[in-house]
């Protein structure tokens, strides 16, 4: 499944990756297309057999904050009694044959739900518990929780906004705080730290061949950063981060982690849509764990779990992992997500097309699926940067149609850029005028021999 994984019209973000049995599972927070606040009033779990992870299974909704009426007009209860608020980036682990849910949930407390199967639904154990005397951190909210049980059964939840804080839990019920145990910074937070480095948000634990890592969200950038360390309680130690989902693209925060998926470790992210920071998809990517515990930084790519992208099936343009210049993919209903305000100077970017070892024809034939806006534009057709080799241009009219271009001859693994040009002489009196107009939209694309 190419990048985004799970089917284009579902926004999950804030995703944590579980490997349970024979299929890892993701969960994460809700979002809505085309809204302006964070999250959703549930949860949804989505899962795929290792054997086969372009087939992602919808588990419905996994956890509620808000009653729903369902098709039959029956009412889905709320799972909380104490608030109606947004629930945001869970995570889910398994203890003694029972699956564990912890969400933040805005303005309150959290949640903690358990449930015999790792999809759900959650029956709600209610909230953290702990009394006056134990300290904790985050003013109790519980930010972002991420839940760690080591080999001896000792249960760890690291959490914080700005922040970055821990305490064990009781293994009994897995929502007591125990006395004594709290512990700040967990990742420095202080100022004197640089921003790249110091810790935000989104803590998400992992023990990796004896070592514990919590991947996190630092103060500076789009990025998901890690730290290491040989103990549960710190101190943990910065290494570097793993991805930036704003290179060349309209970033914002991030949230993710690692999980090992047939042998191939894989870090889990989002990418923003829809030009907010509010409407988010999960997209994946393979990373290599070094001998001593380090992670190599990993690009954006369009592929997710695939090798490579087949040229010559169409290819939405919402694949993209590279927009700049403006542009930014939107959702125009359910089944069709363009990228909009192609500016002159645009670009647009796919990694990594394979275009084949043979060809015996006279050359490739490019068509660009657009929604045309009363402008005469052309594509440029780029291999491996968006200043590399030009293959072919594509001029692109008025209307709406498919537009086609003869290309040179390509073969092997490249990535594809695609640049939009106005076709407006530089020299043009009016040029100051027009310059800025969105020139078209794109859809799709596909080459064909």
């Amino acid at each position: 499944m190419p990048n985004p994984i799970l089917p284009l019209w579902e926004y999950i973000p804030d995703g944590e990756p579980r490997v349970f049995g024979d299929r890892v599972y993701l969960y994460g927070s809700h979002d809505r297309a085309a809204c302006m606040e964070f999250c959703d009033f549930k949860l949804k779990v989505w899962s795929a057999p290792l054997d086969d992870l372009n087939n992602w299974t919808c588990h419905g909704d996994s956890f509620r904050t808000r009653d729903s009426i369902r098709a039959d007009g029956s009412v889905r209860l709320s799972d909380t009694d104490w608030t109606d608020r947004e629930c945001y980036a869970p995570d889910v682990i398994e203890k003694d044959g029972k699956y564990y849910l912890y969400s933040y949930i805005v303005g309150s407390k959290g949640a903690v739900g358990v449930s015999d199967k790792p999809e759900g639904p959650f029956r709600c154990l209610g909230q953290y518990v702990y009394d006056e005397e134990t300290q904790v951190g985050d003013d109790g909210i519980f930010n972002d929780a991420g839940v760690l049980v080591d080999d001896d059964g000792r249960v760890y939840v690291y959490y914080g906004f700005t922040e970055s804080n821990m305490n064990e839990l009781d293994p009994s019920d897995m929502r007591t705080v125990l006395k004594g145990s709290y512990k700040r910074p967990v990742i420095d937070d202080r100022e004197c730290v640089p921003e790249e480095q110091r810790f935000f948000e989104a803590s998400s634990p992992r023990k990796i061949n004896g070592r514990y890592y919590i991947i996190y969200s630092p103060k500076k950038g789009s990025r998901l950063a890690y730290a290491i360390s040989d103990s549960p309680t710190g101190p943990f130690t910065y290494k570097g981060y793993i991805i930036d989902n704003g290179v060349d693209y309209p970033g914002g925060n991030d949230h993710g982690s690692l999980a090992c998926l047939n042998g191939q470790w894989y870090i889990f992210y989002h990418r923003m849509t829809n030009s907010t920071i509010t409407s988010r998809r999960a997209c994946a990517e393979p990373v290599e764990m070094l001998e001593d515990g380090t992670i190599p930084t990993v690009e954006m790519t369009s592929l997710g779990f695939d090798k490579s992208l087949d040229p010559y099936k169409p290819t939405p343009a919402e694949l993209a992992c590279v927009l700049k210049g403006g542009c930014f993919i939107t959702e125009r209903d359910i089944f069709t997500r363009p990228i909009i305000s192609i500016k002159h100077g645009a670009v647009m970017g796919y990694k990594y097309f394979d275009f084949g070892d043979d060809f015996t024809g006279d050359g490739l034939t490019a068509a660009f699926k657009v929604h045309g806006l009363g402008t005469n534009s052309r594509i440029h057709i780029r291999l491996d940067s968006e200043d590399g080799e030009e293959i072919g241009v594509c001029k692109i009219g008025t209307a709406d149609g498919v537009y086609k271009t003869k290309v040179k001859h390509v073969t092997g693994r490249h990535a594809l850029f695609l640049t939009a040009d106005d076709c407006i002489p530089a020299d043009y009196w009016m040029r100051s005028f027009v310059e800025n107009r969105d020139l078209f939209e794109l859809e799709e694309f596909v080459f064909m021999k």
